[in-house]
């Protein structure tokens, strides 16, 4: 039966934690540890009943807002457990500020990517292999490499658990950007078939955001044993949220100008979804005397580097920037958030506002989308379109290879066979018509089905949430699982455009008939 925590519920902390985890200390000396290495005086809710579920080797659903404090959740019992724990992390940029600030503090962590020079890839390859680590953090690509899986099979080395840090990434790519993560359920099985009798091995997976369906893939895919689910509201008191119509494209790039001008010593982010719309806006941003630049995936490693410095420096104000910014980047002081083009997924949504306010003061969020019809401005339509015939394109895709691949097969083979192919096992996975008997191996499954992955669904909490005409804040509740909060802010939550018409006046917006300003 899952056990379900919802924060600020409490959960009492027992004085040791059970006997078969291993770990046998007293909860005063892992407050004691916490104090010593971060110098905080106790742990904040629900920090406390995560640790010692990890400590009690349990395993864990944990969702919980940006700036909440997840990465000590899972750093703290690492610290305190014989062997190393294998923390799989989506981004270099974020593996690499947890694994400096660690090393900071003389913690025993690593990390592993393929952008590493040879000698610093081979001497954590021997720090993994003689049991020197705590912590190591690597991507699922990585883990799945030859020269690192190969290591963590051997049986003397020892793993006491998994983390899936930024879970809500396999439900948005792992079915189609990042197949890898639709194989990590077989990684504790296949290890466990390596190791001494007895040998236990703890799954957890720490996300900001994850609806209750997202929930449900995340368990599934990780095959989560009994997991304790500890779900943190994702409200903000702070972050104040609006959403205004760009009748035009030119209307739209003069909104976002008139909101970065009332703000321009002022730390945020931009959000768009193309690299090319990415740098098409910060040239024409830079024409108009601002320093910004763009960030997308298509920079060199250097290059996104230097941007995040120059941006947490405050030598660059905002950043005109892809979802491949801001995992793991930690700047407290970030006051507001544009999204230029909002996200499908309102998953995503959350989590790139999400990085606004995280030291608690007052930031914005503001979401510029076409008018509904989408005839003077079709850009947003045509947006929504595309990623709707992509999915159903690589579904059906996927559908053709079952037929055209053995029963049972490796990954690795079938992706030099057939272009995309990992990509369509992962789909099939995903859909109930393919298992891995461990990472590379798979198994094409006798239940079949011919329906097409809706990707109206997938979208259609985030149209909910942009024309809603009720308070924002309570439909993100609803949209993630809180609605048996009964309406928690009374007569609104005076922190969204619906709520707020003084928040409204001071971003300019005036109302028509159909509730919105009409700014060409």
């Amino acid at each position: 039966m899952l056990e379900v925590l919802r924060c600020g519920a409490k959960m009492p902390l027992h004085d040791r934690a059970s006997s078969g985890s291993g770990w046998d200390s007293s909860w005063d000396s892992v407050l004691s540890k916490f104090q010593a290495i971060w110098g905080y005086a106790n742990f904040r809710s629900p920090q406390g009943e995560i640790i010692q579920c990890l400590l009690n080797q349990q395993d864990a659903l944990v969702v919980m807002p940006t700036g909440g404090g997840k990465s000590i959740c899972f750093q703290l019992p690492a610290l305190l457990s014989e062997g190393v724990t294998l923390v799989v992390s989506p981004l270099v940029a974020l593996m690499e500020n947890q694994v400096q600030e660690l090393r900071q503090k003389r913690l025993p962590a690593a990390l592993l990517h393929s952008e590493l020079p040879a000698h610093q890839r081979k001497q954590t390859l021997w720090a993994l292999e003689n049991n020197r680590l705590r912590l190591l953090y690597l991507s699922p690509e990585t883990l799945f490499s030859p020269a690192v899986w190969n290591r963590l099979c051997l049986p003397h080395v020892n793993i006491n658990g998994i983390i899936l840090d930024e879970a809500h990434c396999l439900v948005q790519w792992g079915d189609t950007f990042r197949p890898a993560y639709q194989r990590l359920g077989a990684v504790r099985p296949a290890l466990l078939k390596t190791k001494p009798t007895g040998t236990q091995m703890t799954i957890a997976a720490f996300t900001a955001t994850a609806d209750p369906q997202a929930q449900q893939t995340i368990q599934h895919i990780l095959q989560l044993n009994n997991p304790k689910i500890i779900l943190q509201s994702p409200y903000r008191h702070n972050l104040h949220l609006s959403v205004r119509i760009a009748w035009t494209p030119r209307g739209r790039r003069q909104q976002m100008l008139q909101f970065i001008r009332a703000r321009s010593q002022q730390a945020g982010l931009v959000y768009v979804r193309t690299r090319r719309d990415g740098e098409a806006l910060a040239q024409w941003l830079t024409q108009q005397g601002f320093s910004t630049v763009a960030y997308h995936a298509g920079l060199s490693p250097e290059e996104r580097r230097a941007i995040e410095s120059s941006w947490l420096k405050g030598d660059i104000p905002f950043v005109i920037c892809t979802s491949a910014f801001g995992m793991g980047i930690n700047h407290p002081h970030v006051r507001f958030v544009v999204h230029f083009h909002v996200p499908i997924l309102l998953s995503e949504y959350v989590q790139e506002v999400g990085r606004a306010g995280r030291d608690g003061e007052p930031a914005q969020a503001l979401s510029l989308i076409s008018e509904p019809t989408g005839w003077i401005d079709s850009d947003d339509r045509q947006r929504q379109q595309y990623f709707q015939q992509q999915r159903n394109k690589q579904f059906q895709t996927a559908q053709q290879l079952r037929h055209k691949i053995p029963k049972q097969g490796d990954v690795n083979t079938i992706s030099r066979q057939f272009p995309n192919g990992a990509i369509a096992l992962a789909l099939l996975h995903s859909k109930g018509q393919l298992q891995w008997h461990d990472p590379f191996h798979y198994e094409i499954c006798s239940v079949k089905t011919d329906r097409l992955s809706d990707s109206k669904n997938l979208a259609k909490p985030m149209m909910q949430y942009l024309n809603t005409r009720h308070c924002r804040w309570q439909v993100l509740l609803n949209s993630f699982g809180f609605s048996e909060a009964v309406n928690p802010f009374g007569n609104g939550c005076g922190h969204c455009d619906i709520c707020d018409r003084g928040l409204m006046d001071s971003l300019g917006s005036l109302r028509s008939p159909n509730g919105w300003k009409n700014i060409h």
